[in-house]
């Protein structure tokens, strides 16, 4: 199909006959066929980056202004400049900075938006999934499967900040979107710590276990310290790759699947002064870092990052990233969803 591109004078009789079938809810599909089937991807989000230092005043003073239980989530959310009022990041994905303070408890519920959680600042807090809590420290990525009971409790000493990711706007697109609330603000607990992550994730399974590599993990942390070991362990055994660096994927262990099946999670690590080569894909992906610092040139837009600070790349943005000290990124998209319908692309330079 080549879309009509219009250069010439309006056509009395098209024009004439469009408001003809106007009343029809009828449209040409030639006057709009090159932008529902572009040449190449034409994202309308942009680049852009939250500096922790500059945001952080800001999710401390909510805690002044409304609790954890009356806000059900007490969250500020990260919106991308070019979609201001949609609570999106990128057009399928969600993240904002949730706080919680001492003594406070956000309270249980249960949605069919799957959730991650990337615990960036203090420590104490815990996130409880089905029964199960898991003491958030940082740098650990925890997921809230959809549809699963979560709560979150702060009975430590200092406030607690982490990035939340959630696939809402995908959710949104089709309609199916459900909630709710918990008889009770923090669910009982029938599991210890560390229990899911004992029968899931020690490369041992129960014996009757099945589970469909569509289903989300029954893990729901990745705690952070196993990561800085195996991204440490990798970079000293080989070179890093000219367009990621050393870059893994998080995985459902039972199934080498994502971990959830709308949002993709990884973990980067770049070697001190390492540039990676121009590289682009067509999943919007959101990068966190968690340690050391480094720039990103996105596009035409360039950015210097620090720890914690949060930036987006729209899909089919070329990126390079520059390391200052040795640096590792966490970043989350929608690729899993892309891969599965067939439409995720990638091009190295």
């Amino acid at each position: 199909m080549n879309p009509t591109t219009s250069a010439a004078a309006p056509d009395p009789a098209r024009e004439q006959f469009y408001r003809r079938i106007d009343q029809y809810h009828l449209t040409p599909l030639w006057e709009v066929l090159g932008t529902l089937v572009p040449n190449a991807p034409r994202p309308k989000q942009v680049p852009a980056l939250w500096r922790y230092a500059d945001v952080r005043e800001h999710v401390m003073a909510s805690g002044q202004l409304i609790t954890a239980e009356e806000a059900v989530r007490r969250v500020l959310i990260l919106e991308n400049p070019a979609l201001r009022g949609q609570s999106s990041i990128t057009q399928s994905l969600y993240a904002g900075l949730q706080m919680i303070l001492p003594g406070e408890v956000a309270p249980a519920h249960r949605h069919t938006q799957t959730a991650l959680r990337l615990v960036l600042d203090g420590e104490g807090a815990y996130t409880a999934v089905n029964g199960e809590r898991t003491t958030m420290h940082r740098g650990d990525f925890i997921i809230t499967p959809a549809w699963t009971w979560h709560d979150h409790g702060n009975p430590g000493d200092q406030p607690v900040v982490w990035l939340d990711g959630l696939d809402i706007p995908l959710v949104r697109f089709f309609d199916t979107g459900f909630h709710e609330h918990g008889d009770h603000a923090s669910q009982a607990t029938t599991r210890p710590e560390g229990d899911a992550l004992a029968r899931y994730g020690s490369n041992l399974l129960p014996v009757d276990f099945q589970q469909q590599a569509s289903d989300p993990t029954r893990i729901f942390v990745y705690p952070y310290a196993q990561t800085r070991a195996a991204l440490s362990a990798i970079a000293a055994g080989g070179p890093a790759d000219p367009h990621l660096g050393h870059k893994m994927r998080y995985v459902n262990p039972a199934t080498g699947a994502s971990p959830m099946p709308t949002i993709g999670a990884y973990a980067q690590l770049l070697p001190a002064g390492f540039k990676t080569a121009p590289y682009r894909c067509t999943d919007g992906t959101v990068y966190v870092c968690l340690e050391g610092a480094g720039s990103a040139q996105i596009g035409e837009e360039s950015f210097h990052f620090a720890e914690n600070d949060v930036f987006v790349v729209p899909p089919w943005y070329t990126l390079t990233l520059t390391a200052g000290s040795e640096t590792i990124l966490f970043s989350f998209s929608d690729r899993p969803v892309q891969q599965a319908l067939g439409m995720w692309r990638e091009e190295k330079r």
